[in-house]
């Protein structure tokens, strides 16, 4: 199948009622027969559905779906993109090894990382994620795990993925790719040589603000390592979650691709406004990695960095004069949104550390919706004027 027919058919499975649309399994156990059967379940792991937390037909269609599109061999659906971020470096991490990361890092990951992984004795070098020669440096004894995100959250740094999984590989380490802002549709990791991919799917997957949750995809190997993870520390996906998540995969590649071209069109007007210092989006020639852009990603994504003109009075003057976009801190919805991550989701980053990764008081991050892009431009033109 291709992609766009994978987003709609993939991992279906119809109950004995031969249904049209995938049957929502809410169930947290499941019978047997006979106890011998019970006891043959149990020893022959994966033969089939004996708990929800361990697997259930919903998750299941969700998880096959999921798979088939990113290109992976495997994918385990979790409650939240950031238990998939955990459960991807925590099943493989242990005292004593080495996780390298770019510093650019959405805030929560970045304190899993630096912070969290830290307690338990595993070291934590930073770098700055365009910055090649500090990769090299970094990479140059070995490592046991390389996490990245390309975009950054919040100001779309991009980091060229082929080079660093070469020299990941080289030191050893496996590439964790959180793929968030560019989606799926976007950029595939794992065919520019990273090992592992997480999503939260509460993003674009969902594309609504309905629900929450996560995806670890991955080859058939690190699964082993994942799995025995997973089912024992409980970070399972909701069935009724995951019934949701495939009805916004039916959409998603639509989604991100309107979406992406109304960005570019904010992007471009934002770009000539006087009450605008900067503009970053990773669909404008003026990105300053927009070849390396074009070289890994199929499009600009959603999001947009606004750095205005004055300070956190100026940004909170624009973000409450916003009409259609709506204050928040989620991103990926199919409406448009706006966020002020030095106060929200950076606010735990001290000033210093925020203003080293490009956030300053006056940068607010737009999610751009499926809205007219006509009225969007007008909307965010109109509350440019109270800024």
């Amino acid at each position: 199948m291709k992609p766009r027919t994978q987003l709609i058919h993939a991992g279906t499975k119809r109950s004995a009622f031969d249904e049209t649309s995938e049957a929502l399994y809410l169930t947290s156990g499941y019978v047997y027969d006979t106890a011998e059967q019970c006891e043959a379940a149990f020893k022959n792991d994966g033969s089939r559905f004996i708990y929800s937390r361990f697997g259930n037909p919903t998750t299941a269609m969700f998880e096959e779906r999921m798979a088939a599109y990113e290109g992976a061999e495997k994918c385990f659906a979790t409650a939240s993109g950031m238990a998939a971020v955990f459960a991807s470096l925590m099943c493989q991490l242990r005292a004593g090894d080495r996780i390298v990361a770019p510093r650019a890092l959405f805030g929560s990951c970045l304190i899993v990382v630096s912070d969290i992984c830290v307690r338990f004795g595993i070291e934590c070098t930073l770098v700055d994620g365009t910055d090649n020669a500090q990769w090299e440096e970094a990479l140059s004894r070995r490592a046991n795990v390389v996490f990245l995100e390309s975009p950054s959250n919040p100001t779309l740094q991009v980091v060229d993925i082929r080079k660093v999984c070469k020299l990941a590989h080289a030191a050893g380490a496996r590439v964790v790719v959180d793929n968030v802002f560019a989606t799926p549709v976007l950029q595939k990791p794992l065919e520019l040589g990273a090992d592992i991919v997480v999503y939260s799917a509460t993003k674009h997957i969902d594309g609504q603000g309905r629900v929450l949750g996560g995806a670890i995809l991955c080859d058939l190997e690190f699964a082993k390592l994942v799995m025995p993870f997973v089912r024992h520390t409980g970070p399972a996906m909701s069935p009724f979650n995951a019934w949701v998540l495939l009805k916004g995969l039916e959409t998603m590649e639509l989604r991100v691709r309107a979406q992406s071209h109304s960005a570019l069109t904010l992007a471009r007007h934002l770009e000539k406004h006087s009450g605008v210092d900067k503009v970053t989006y990773v669909g404008l020639e003026s990105h300053p990695q927009y070849a390396l852009t074009r070289s890994q990603m199929q499009g600009g994504s959603s999001i947009i960095a606004l750095h205005l003109k004055g300070d956190k009075a100026a940004a909170f003057r624009f973000m409450n004069a916003l009409e259609l976009f709506s204050i928040s801190n989620n991103l990926g919805d199919s409406k448009s949104l706006a966020t002020h991550p030095a106060t929200t989701t950076h606010h735990r980053l001290t000033p210093e550390d925020r203003l080293r990764v490009g956030i300053t008081d006056a940068t607010v991050r737009l999610s751009v919706g499926l809205e007219d892009a006509d009225d969007l431009v007008e909307d965010v033109t109109r509350a440019l004027t109270s800024a």
